[in-house]
């Protein structure tokens, strides 16, 4: 069974942060870690629904940054990936640890907050898991 961080491609010097520090804390309780990778956020939900279809994944931990801009396209691409993430763990069973930082945060908010994310993130997915499993 394997734990599979779906990440996005944006701001990849925050993102591989983000990514380090969830496969930490899930190799840390023993999981094995598979790593996927996507243009953004807005992409998520498809692979995510892929991949939790699969026998052997057990959890999916998404890990991205949604930048405050001069529009509302982050708040309603939030809204969107949100809800499509927390239909799709309804629809399989299986937990989503959410590692989205945003939206509304700025690139200095978001270097500051992604391991503490990223990390809460593996964790609400591995006590969830735990949760189901007993």
């Amino acid at each position: 069974m394997a734990v599979v961080i779906i990440a996005a491609e944006f701001h990849k010097d925050i993102i591989e942060k983000m990514i380090e520090a969830a496969r930490g804390e899930l190799k840390l309780q023993g999981k094995k870690v598979l790593v996927k990778m996507v243009a953004g956020c807005y992409e998520m939900p498809l692979l995510a629904d892929k991949v939790m279809r699969k026998n052997g994944v057990e959890a999916v931990v998404v890990i991205g940054f949604i930048e405050k801009g001069e529009t509302q396209h982050g708040q309603v691409m939030g809204y969107v990936v949100h809800k499509a993430l927390v239909d799709l763990q309804l629809k399989h069973g299986k937990p989503i640890g959410l590692g989205i930082i945003g939206p509304g945060a700025t690139k200095e908010q978001a270097s500051l907050r992604a391991k503490a994310y990223a990390k809460g993130a593996a964790k609400a997915a591995l006590q969830s898991l735990s949760v189901i499993n007993k």
